[in-house]
């Protein structure tokens, strides 16, 4: 049986090891904290926009399992907020228990506490991924799923210092690159100011911080939009989002919340004495991260080359998914190239030819398109997502995106990719 190791146990880990899982692998995620899903634990948008035609692609390919646990645990469903349609918003409370059960059923193997600090190669090939303890992890195929945010001299360097995030590396150590380690040089992603890296997009703050009102409209509508007075906008912070289909003027002359438990603030930070003088917000108070009011995490700065299939250019036996895969900004995302690399991983193992999604796929243009963009100045500029800006925008204009499930069906069925993901893999 196949031995496939993951490193990091996010969207992307999880959609990988479900994949490599079914593909029929013994499967290990090595997880650096003590809880499954990292910056999903604060997300909670899914479906919006161009994300439906990718979630409905990738449960056609076979892969639906992390996405009915997103609707097991659903707050609000087909819902609207400024620029955005038909979204799912999941309960940011529920999702990693439902998570984590998922990964049960299928027998994945995973280890919290588990920070992987170096490799173990022999040239191309990485033997085994070495944990703090110096416990040496073998493996017959490697995943890299560790995201590119932190540790923390990196949100120091390039942003507002350590801001206390989910990501926690004061507690659980930061995150090491593995394709760094073994001596792939890496690529930075750019803001379009041309400084280096990208601010996380959203805060979270405490409902119960908030007016009644508020809280109240929140839990019924999953929205509420509340008017920035002239003096306190802050259109500056836009630039330096991640989530650049949220880098619109709505987003600059009001407070948008989004209702996934917490509530969730769309700025990427927020002055607070600034943010208390707007009208019911005279108490509020930052869940995550802790220093909303200062700054947020940093992202994009450890991008590897690699190939449409998701393996790292210049190893053997390494792919890549998530942020890792690219500048892709999402859980949606995270989830559908971890889907691929999963996939792939075995079947390089097995001795398969490796699986590139044709880029009459959303996913698979995607996968194409970000690759093609970050060999550019300018598209290293930029951030890749199926729910707004410019790859949107993309879809929209080849035709991709779809919210008519038979016919996203049909799409996959006529590739003869249907349930590809689904089925278990033989050696050649």
């Amino acid at each position: 049986m196949a031995k496939v190791v993951i490193i990091g146990g996010g969207w992307a880990g999880c959609g990988a090891a479900v994949t490599a899982a079914k593909a029929g692998a013994d499967v290990l995620v090595l997880e650096r904290t003590d809880m499954l899903l990292g910056t999903g634990l604060v997300g909670g948008i899914m479906r919006n926009n161009g994300r439906f035609t990718a979630t409905e692609e990738a449960i056609a390919l076979g892969a639906p399992e992390l996405f009915m646990a997103v609707d097991e645990t659903a707050r609000h469903k087909n819902m609207e907020f400024p620029g955005h349609k038909h979204a799912t918003l999941y309960d940011v409370a529920k999702i990693e228990p439902a998570v984590r059960r998922v990964l049960d059923k299928l027998a994945v193997h995973v280890r919290f506490l588990s920070r992987v600090k170096d490799v173990k190669m022999n040239d191309r090939t990485v033997e085994a991924v070495v944990l703090d303890s110096g416990e040496e992890i073998r493996g017959d195929v490697f995943i890299e799923a560790t995201g590119s945010a932190g540790p923390m001299g990196n949100c120091s360097k390039y942003g507002n210092g350590c801001a206390m995030c989910i990501l926690r590396c004061p507690t659980f150590g930061g995150r090491v690159s593995i394709a760094a380690k073994a001596g792939v040089i890496e690529i930075m992603g750019r803001k379009a100011d041309g400084t280096v890296g990208a601010m996380s997009g959203s805060c979270k703050l405490h409902k119960e911080s908030l007016a009644k009102e508020i809280v109240k409209e929140l839990n019924q509508k999953g929205v509420s939009v509340i008017p920035i007075p002239a003096k306190l906008q802050k259109s500056d912070s836009l630039g330096m989002k991640a989530c650049q289909q949220y880098a619109l003027k709505e987003f600059a002359e009001n407070i948008i919340l989004l209702d996934t438990g917490h509530a969730k603030l769309m700025s990427p930070y927020y002055q607070l004495d600034k943010l208390r003088q707007v009208p019911g917000f005279e108490n509020a108070r930052f869940e995550d991260p802790y220093s909303g009011g200062i700054g947020n995490s940093m992202r994009y700065l450890a991008l590897p080359p690699r190939s449409n299939a998701l393996k790292v250019d210049g190893v053997d036996n390494l792919f890549c998914a998530g942020e890792k895969a690219g500048l892709l900004v999402g859980h949606t995302e995270a989830i559908v190239t971890g889907s691929l690399a999963g996939h792939n991983a075995v079947r390089f193992v097995k001795g398969k030819e490796l699986l590139e999604l044709p880029t009459n796929l959303a996913i698979g243009d995607a996968i194409a398109h970000v690759k093609e963009q970050m060999q550019t100045e300018a598209g290293l500029g930029k951030k890749y997502t199926f729910s707004g800006s410019v790859y949107f925008e993309r879809m929209k204009k080849l035709g991709l995106y779809s919210t008519d499930v038979t016919a996203i069906q049909k799409k996959i069925e006529d590739a003869g990719l249907l349930n590809i993901f689904g089925a278990s893999i033989q050696f050649v």
